[in-house]
């Protein structure tokens, strides 16, 4: 099994636990995954996971136990091989999102630019759907130097439960990330929004878009949300509708928010789903921050290996995920992050810093 390996049990933060690991180049053992569930051993998306990683890396060994309760897996090279071109289906467990977040951190240190298609479900409950990944989670990641190349484009819509999505994921390479200071939350300026419905009648989302400004606009008079009526091929195998939000501050802040039918369930009118999406929008807006409480460990994870030095944000309320990564950073990547109460702003929020880890990408000069 190896001296320097790592071990860790259950089956919480598995995908970042494998980006890390990869990241850091440091073998793992995870056990204990599920052991005491009804279904014991890795999920399939967990499986899925795996397989993807083991297409963006070179020399990677994965040792799973016959149960699936034990995994003990050896990170390979970040080389993005197949010209950089990589199609994976995703499945219908969960939505192409949770795949994207688990490899967003291995993305800019490839040996070349990242071009990955996926193809499953793209809006769910479940998971962050792929319009607040676009337009806020990649977004913020240009705050670290990741502008041109870095997109996310959508081409077909999949809802649960037989999905039917696609999209396209680029994204550059680079030697470094810059380090931040993102602690100026601003006054929010506008609100953004994509109201999406798929295989139902366009109807769905116009009323979803009537219900969201309800809401809004007795705080904020400049609230514009796109109708987006996917029709035919492009629509998927399954009938869905939602509506994702982002609000836009003055200091250049984008925090997001969303809300998407569950399958099956009559009772989620459309009016429902405005309503309850502008609401979560606006829960979020209240706990303050530079960053809605769905991407804070994304933040965290970047500021962490930035070159050594400080960075710097403003936080609202930690999530326990976000608190219980911090743990995680600290055991693969050796970061400590401090974290300071600040009550002067009208919310009382945290200055989140730390000093990098001096990540470099190595494989980036070999050509």
């Amino acid at each position: 099994m190896g001296g320097d390996v790592l071990k860790l049990r259950g089956a919480a933060q598995f995908r970042q636990r494998i980006a890390l690991a990869t990241l850091a180049g440091r073998a793992i053992r995870i056990d204990d995954i599920r052991y005491d569930d009804e279904a014991p051993g890795l999920r399939p998306e967990e499986a899925n996971f795996l397989r993807l990683i083991e297409k963006l890396t070179n020399g990677c060994a994965i040792e799973i136990n016959e149960t699936g309760t034990s995994l003990l897996y050896r990170p390979g090279v970040l080389a993005f091989s197949h010209a950089g071109e990589i199609k994976h289906d995703c499945g219908t467990a969960r939505a192409v999102t949770y795949f994207l977040e688990g490899i967003v951190p291995l993305a800019p240190f490839g040996k070349r630019p990242l071009h990955v298609t996926l193809y499953g479900i793209t809006n769910d409950e479940l998971d962050q759907c792929v319009d607040g990944f676009r337009n806020v989670t990649v977004r913020l990641l240009k705050h670290f130097g990741l502008e041109e190349g870095l997109e996310l484009k959508v081409l077909k819509r999949g809802a649960p439960p037989r999905g039917g999505g696609e999209v396209v994921f680029t994204c550059p390479c680079v030697r470094e990330l810059k380090p931040i200071n993102l602690t100026e939350e601003g006054f929010v300026k506008r609100i953004r929004g994509v109201a999406y419905a798929t295989r139902v009648s366009p109807q769905i989302a116009n009323r979803i878009v009537d219900s969201a400004r309800g809401v809004l606009n007795k705080f904020i008079p400049d609230v514009y949300i796109y109708s987006d009526h996917f029709r035919g091929p492009d629509s998927g195998a399954s009938p869905g509708y939602g509506l994702s939000l982002v609000a836009e501050t003055t200091s250049g802040c984008c925090l997001g928010a969303e809300r998407t039918a569950v399958p099956d369930d009559g009772a989620t009118l459309p009016e429902e789903i405005g309503a309850c999406a502008a609401k979560r929008l606006l829960q979020d807006l209240k706990h303050g921050g530079c960053v809605d409480s769905t991407n804070q460990w994304v933040l965290l994870l970047f500021m962490a290996l930035c070159p050594e030095d400080v960075s710097r944000c403003r936080l609202g309320k930690l999530s326990d995920f976000t608190m219980a990564y911090l743990r995680l950073l600290q055991q693969l990547l050796g970061v400590t992050f401090k974290l300071r109460p600040d009550s002067e702003t009208l919310t009382p929020t945290i200055i989140a810093s730390c000093r990098g880890a001096g990540f470099s990408n190595i494989a980036r000069g070999v050509r």
